[in-house]
């Protein structure tokens, strides 16, 4: 484990409550992510991927464990300031782009960065964020007049806009044909490459996966090898 990890993930569990019945969605987990490292989750539909972002995104509260981000204590924070946190440090990328479809591609963008109280530049952090997704021509277009692989991409320059510490995205592909999936992941790619941004992507994708850095298997609420192996002791491994 690394003291100066961007993610540090360390007994994770989480227990959901039907009625009388304990569901128990993560099970204790392990993990360090390094800064400016893309990452994938893989694993059946619930095994606890999603459960697993949204803990890490502080939507979620743990049952039990320990997440922090870039130095943040996220599973002790207080409502304010995992508002704070949400707002300053972390992006979102989701398999629906929930863009404002009455709103140009521009102001799509620009919401983001008043939420932050950030006018000064505002206009030039946008031109370039859009201009580094390939979306420079269509700042004035509406969501609903480009394509979904084009308003997935305005999806992810609005999480990018505000320079979060790290971006986390759940299926970004999942509504998308495979060669717009491909494009996706080498905008990920580049940005993690050439900017150090650091970025978690759930899939159920494993040609997608097998493209980033490093894989975290899951199955069950625990974390197992790439390629199977032992259950237990999450284990995040290196692409060659």
């Amino acid at each position: 484990m690394s003291d100066n990890a961007m993610i540090k993930v360390r007994n994770l569990q989480k227990t959901y409550r039907t009625g009388k019945v304990p569901v128990r969605a993560l099970r204790g987990l392990d993990f360090d992510l390094p800064e400016g490292e893309f990452a994938s989750i893989v694993g059946p539909s619930g095994c606890g991927k999603s459960t697993l972002l949204y803990i890490l995104g502080g939507m979620l509260e743990a049952s039990d464990g320990s997440v922090s981000v870039d130095g943040f204590d996220v599973t002790s924070a207080g409502e304010s300031e995992l508002t704070a946190y949400r707002r300053n440090n972390i992006g979102f990328v989701f398999q629906k782009f929930n863009l404002i479809s009455s709103l140009s591609v521009y102001n799509n963008l620009k919401i983001a960065t008043d939420i932050l109280g950030r006018a000064n530049g505002a206009a030039a952090r946008i031109g370039d964020m859009l201009e580094s997704v390939g979306l420079a021509h269509k700042q004035t277009a509406k969501p609903l007049e480009l394509s979904q692989g084009e308003q997935q991409r305005v999806a992810i320059a609005r999480a990018l806009v505000k320079r979060p510490r790290v971006l986390l995205a759940d299926e970004p592909t999942g509504n998308l044909d495979s060669e717009n999936s491909e494009n996706i992941i080498r905008l990920f790619r580049r940005f993690s490459d050439e900017f150090g941004q650091t970025i978690l992507m759930i899939t159920h994708n494993r040609a997608l996966a097998a493209a980033t850095d490093r894989v975290i298997e899951m199955a069950d609420g625990r974390g197992v090898t790439w390629g199977g192996g032992s259950i237990g002791q999450l284990v995040v491994e290196k692409q060659p």
